[in-house]
């Protein structure tokens, strides 16, 4: 078995790094808080954004293309919405 190791201080695997992506983890810091790569010398910061790509987060083609990512909210909206949570 070919194991790519991306993050050597926590022996996590290209593989692993994939699953997470997979999983919804969109940025390095995201996969970090998965496995924790990333988090000691930061040498693979660099290999984790590589393997994340621009276009492995689906949240980020709006960005992408210049429009809004998260969607526009009514302030009266929010503000109902906060009372009601208290």
């Amino acid at each position: 078995m070919n194991r790519v190791y991306v993050c050597s201080c926590f022996g996590i695997t290209e593989s692993q790094v994939k699953r997470h992506a997979a999983d919804g983890a969109c940025t390095p810091r995201q996969i970090a808080s998965a496995c924790k790569a990333g988090t000691d010398c930061g040498s693979c910061v660099r290999r984790i954004q590589a393997i994340l790509g621009r276009g492995a987060c689906p949240r980020r083609e709006p960005a992408d293309q210049g429009r809004p990512v998260l969607a526009a909210v009514d302030a009266g909206e929010a503000a109902s919405a906060l009372d009601e949570a208290a």
